[in-house]
């Protein structure tokens, strides 16, 4: 824990917790005591009670207490938490005030030993003469010490009072976990569903705009072969399509490959790959030994890294060769993209790399990378298969 200084503002912050903590907490245990006779009543207004305790830690520690997600009634033990904190703090806020206030006090009163002695009035002056030098200095020393502890102190009795605060008005290790566990499943839930859109989307663009697209180019491509004798400008016009169309056409369908490749679904990670690694500008290696096919998602986020990685690799590592080896070893999918490339790759030196990791993040895994300058780089990918 990092010891704030006398004059931070962290150190007067504490402080302020602390000190206002008593007021507040008296005034909520009172209450809670008072309305302990009238129990649905006090099970209705623990929450607001907890509530002012939660902006008190906010506005001070700039510290946020999870809310807790039960209902307010008596049966669920988060409530009983809640009457037991409103209960214990203002002991706990009484004992810390009183020794944040000592340490401060006490320093203040060591400090201002060396005023004459018409403006003291030491509460200990029948035991200590202020007009001995040697008594003032040891009275400084203490009071200097006090100084400096004061914020420790301070800062340990508000993280004592966040720690209560904490462990009685916040969600239970079993309540989070649980909260851990559904928002897992749903994340994972909005993953799938999304990669399914992306199949969805691809299989209308292959089954519609594709095809429209290729029977467009071919009836281009008849009429520029068998109406020559067309004027000029109208056969320069029917060429001038056909190239367009052409060239549509195979824009769509590296749209639509990016998208999710149909053979993926179809023939699985190695023909894929097999597609990706031929479509290369150099040598790529590939070895792929997977026994049992992973889930659609985890096929597709494998497939893209091992793409993102090797156009990467062709736009900027000016790489001779590549290797790709993929593995599956029990429930997990290892991933090896290797290039003899210049190297120099990193993390935050791009998008392409960036958005690899979040699309690795997104299913849980984990990505390594090694690219020291001169090369080779090497990306390594674990994946969940389950």
């Amino acid at each position: 824990m990092k010891v704030p200084r006398p004059w931070s503002a962290r150190a007067w912050l504490d402080t302020a917790h602390v000190m206002a903590g008593v007021p507040v907490s008296l005034l909520l245990g009172m209450l809670t005591l008072a309305l302990a006779v009238v129990p649905p009543l006090l099970a209705r207004v623990v929450p607001r009670f907890t509530g002012v305790q939660r902006s008190r830690f906010e506005a001070f520690l700039d510290a946020r207490i999870p809310p807790v997600r039960s209902p307010a009634n008596l049966r669920t033990p988060a409530t009983w938490r809640q009457i037991g904190y409103h209960l214990l703090s203002p002991w706990v806020t009484v004992i810390a005030a009183g020794l944040v206030a000592t340490a401060w006090g006490g320093a203040v009163v060591g400090l201002l030993a060396f005023l004459p002695a018409k403006f003291q009035k030491p509460p200990l002056e029948f035991l200590f003469d202020l007009r001995n030098n040697r008594v003032v200095l040891v009275y400084m020393l203490v009071g200097l010490t006090l100084a400096l502890l004061a914020p420790l102190l301070a800062r340990g009795m508000a993280a004592l009072d966040l720690a209560v605060a904490r462990t009685l008005l916040g969600p239970s290790r079993s309540e989070l976990d649980q909260r851990i566990e559904t928002l897992t499943e749903s994340r994972a839930g909005v993953i799938d569903a999304a990669d399914a859109e992306r199949r969805r989307i691809e299989r209308d663009l292959h089954d519609g705009a594709q095809q429209r697209l290729v029977s467009l180019a071919m009836n281009l491509g008849l009429a520029r072969a068998t109406l020559t004798d067309l004027p000029d400008p109208a056969r320069e016009a029917i060429a001038q399509a056909h190239e367009e169309a052409k060239q549509a056409l195979k824009e769509l369908r590296d749209f639509v490959r990016g998208l999710h490749p149909a053979v993926l679904n179809d023939q699985g990670l190695d023909a894929a790959l097999s597609g990706v690694a031929a479509r290369a500008p150099f040598p790529v290696k590939l070895h792929v030994d997977i026994e049992r096919r992973p889930t659609p998602t985890i096929e597709a986020v494998a497939f893209f890294v091992v793409s993102e990685a090797l156009t990467n690799t062709a736009k900027h590592a000016a790489a001779t060769k590549a290797e790709v080896r993929v593995r599956r070893e029990r429930d997990r999918l290892h991933v090896l993209v290797w290039d003899d490339g210049c190297g120099g790759a990193r993390m935050d030196g791009g998008t392409g790399l960036r958005g690899l990791a979040q699309r690795v993040d997104s299913v849980d895994g984990t990505l390594r990378l090694s690219s020291p300058l001169g090369g080779p780089t090497t990306i390594e990918v674990e994946l969940p298969c389950e």
